[in-house]
Formats: C-alpha cells, structure tokens, sequence
C-alpha cells in the first residue's frame, strides 16, 4: 500500500465520515463504517482517530472550515461591516444549505448527540466556533472599512447565528427558498440596524 501522510490521510477519514454521518446520521455512524467508506482498514483509523468523539471533533473543525470559505467568498472587506454580513451569510446560505441540506441535517444531530452524551462541550466548542466565525467576519470589516457598531460584535456574532439558525431549522423542516432568502434579508436588516454601525471620526490634531 502507498505511503499516505498523515495529514492527508486525516482528510480522507473526515471526508469520509461525513459522508457516512450525513446517510446514516451520527448515532448510527461507527468507526468501521468510516473505515469502510474511507477505504482503509479499522485499525488504519483508530491509528488516526482512536474514539469516534475525536472524530467527531475533527468532522466539526472541517465544518467550520468551510463555512468560514464561505463567508468570505467574494467579500471585499473595505465595504464595511453591512456588506461583509449581507454578502457572507447570503453566500453561506446558497453554499451550504440550499446547496447542501443534509449538511444542516449532520450539524444539528451532532448538536444533539453531544448534549445526550457524555461530551456536552463537544456541542460547545462547535457553536462557539459559528460564534467566532460571524463576529471576526463582522469586527474585521468594521474595522477594515474604519466603522464602529453600536453594539459589541460578540453580541452581534451570537444574535446573527441564532437568527440565522432557526431560519435553517425552518427550512429544513419546510424548504422554500423564495420565503427563506426573504427571511434571512429581514433578519439581516435587524442585525444591521442593531449595530448601526456608523464611520469613526478621524481624530483631530491639535498643534502643539
């Protein structure tokens, strides 16, 4: 058998973990499932991944990965904050869930089976990386374009998530993307008017 490096060989089991997860959902997924669809063998993947909560944690960190790609496809930073979170949450909601449903489907029954387990903080450490996602997208343009926001951008980040995730939860339950793109527009347009965010005035130089 080839030599595959490690990093590369990770890869290959989570991408083949998810696919098992998003078919037979996360309590029926196991590590010689994930094996078979990755095409190695079991012991190849407890080498690699040695419990299925670590696997589980390395199937969120990719999530992530690809939420925050894209966020930020086709941003242009300097237009400030309302662009950056109009522009990336549009994109996301094209990408990753008209596009990919059952990947919604995946991350809220790993939601769901941290919490009914013995490793709640799995379902922590996942939200916590949406939050970081949404607030450094929202404090990087703001600051980049020289805005300041009425409000913190953690605020901002928790409440642009949680309104964004009950809009999946509806879609998923009841797809219709005319009312959903709807939906997310006025929910961003609460988020936006909350911030407010407003140009910084330029200090001004007194001569000395």
């Amino acid at each position: 058998m080839a030599y595959v490096k490690a990093a590369e060989r990770e890869g290959q089991i989570v991408t083949a973990a998810i696919r098992v997860l998003s078919t037979v959902g996360v309590p029926g997924t196991t590590l010689r499932a994930v094996a078979a669809e990755a095409g190695i063998s079991l012991g190849t993947l407890h080498y690699v991944f040695p419990s299925k909560d670590q696997l589980l944690r390395a199937v969120i960190g990719t999530i992530v990965d690809d939420i925050s790609d894209a966020l930020r496809s086709g941003l242009d930073p300097d237009r400030g904050f309302e662009h950056a979170l109009r522009t990336g949450m549009t994109t996301f909601w094209d990408k990753l869930v008209e596009g990919d449903v059952g990947l919604q489907i995946l991350q809220y029954e790993l939601s769901s089976y941290s919490l009914r387990s013995e490793a709640p903080d799995l379902a922590r450490s996942q939200y916590d990386g949406y939050i970081s996602l949404v607030t450094r997208l929202c404090e990087q343009a703001a600051i980049a374009a020289g805005e300041r926001c009425a409000v913190g951008f953690d605020t901002l980040g928790r409440l642009a998530l949680a309104s964004v995730d009950g809009l999946i939860l509806q879609y998923v339950a009841n797809p219709d993307p005319v009312r959903a793109h709807g939906d997310l527009e006025r929910a961003l347009d609460m988020v936006v008017l909350l911030a407010d965010p407003q140009p910084v005035a330029a200090r001004t130089r007194h001569p000395r």
